[in-house]
């Protein structure tokens, strides 16, 4: 582990089978549950996890936006709408690629971009 990095990120989630659905489909995380209120994301490129609550974490609340990589936007696009997710912003250009925004099923917003 190295120290003073960023290790560990944590989410909230209304419905955790929900969200381990949701992100089991479209991205292929998996999950290890710690007691009925927490569960850990694996295989997301960043350890964390969602810990049961009745709020949802937004960047126009304050909240960081976490942001995945894709090396098929449109395709990661259509998986979550697929899935269930609400797309926020489509796919749209920046500095250095493209990217959209995403709602998960308990309201966490989510951005995946790409080249």
């Amino acid at each position: 582990m190295q120290t003073n990095k960023i290790n560990y990120v944590e989410l909230p989630a209304r419905d955790l089978a929900l969200n381990k659905a949701f992100f089991r489909q479209v991205f292929g995380w998996g999950f290890k549950d710690y007691g009925p209120d927490y569960t850990a994301f694996e295989n997301a490129g960043l350890d964390g996890g969602f810990f049961r609550a009745d709020f949802c974490s937004r960047p126009q609340n304050g909240a960081a936006l976490v942001i995945l990589f894709s090396d098929a936007l449109e395709a990661a696009r259509d998986k979550v709408a697929f899935a269930g997710g609400i797309i926020e912003q489509e796919i749209f250009e920046f500095p250095g690629g493209r990217r959209f925004h995403f709602l998960d099923p308990c309201g966490n917003e989510w951005a995946v971009w790409g080249r």
